[in-house]
């Protein structure tokens, strides 16, 4: 796996052994992007369920500005910090430690708002569903965020739900991301990454 486009385009991402996480292929991470085009760019990042990060590390190298990354699993953060830290993003780049089926509920004050969320969540387990309908997301979005969830594209979209609305689907192969921006105004004051 590699990184697909912008200043560490064609570098090497190390990836996990076993099956606590599935990489998104390089095809779909290309076709994601290329879709959300110049939004990338200066934007705060956030990758949650974020495996050994390939989702967030694409966001950086095409001009995100900074990104925080939440993974529970041990040996995928080992790896996450390795890919940071080899390919010089340790500096624009923050990794939480948390169990996602619990809720997002904290992230906000550990790591302030983003301007988009990309989520890759178990496939077929209803966490895509628990991710959009949890009230904590709200707490993580800057005004206008856009909020992107990777999902089976053999399961359906999720329904609407208040201060999202879905934009479009795009599928790629077995990969469906739904593209949702955030309608409602966020609380004042906004957190930068420490």
């Amino acid at each position: 796996m590699r990184v697909v486009a912008g200043e560490l385009r064609s570098r090497r991402l190390h990836t996990a052994e076993g099956r606590e996480t599935r990489p998104t292929s390089d095809r779909a991470r290309a076709g994601l992007f290329d879709w959300l085009g110049p939004t990338v760019v200066g934007a705060r990042v956030l990758d949650l369920f974020a495996g050994t990060g390939a989702l967030g590390i694409e966001a950086l190298s095409r001009g995100a500005s900074e990104a925080g990354f939440v993974e529970r699993a041990r040996g995928a953060l080992r790896v996450l910090g390795r890919n940071l830290d080899e390919l010089g993003l340790t500096g624009r780049a923050r990794v939480v430690e948390a169990d996602l089926s619990r809720g997002l509920r904290g992230l906000a004050a550990k790591l302030g708002r983003f301007d988009l969320v990309l989520a890759d969540p178990p496939w077929d387990t209803g966490a895509a569903e628990q991710l959009i309908r949890d009230e904590a997301l709200a707490a993580l979005l800057a005004a206008e965020a856009i909020v992107v969830i990777e999902r089976s594209a053999r399961s359906e979209a999720e329904s609407e739900r208040p201060g999202l609305s879905r934009r479009g689907t795009k599928r790629y192969g077995e990969t469906a991301f739904d593209w949702w921006e955030f309608a409602a105004e966020p609380a004042a004051g906004s957190e930068a990454l420490a």
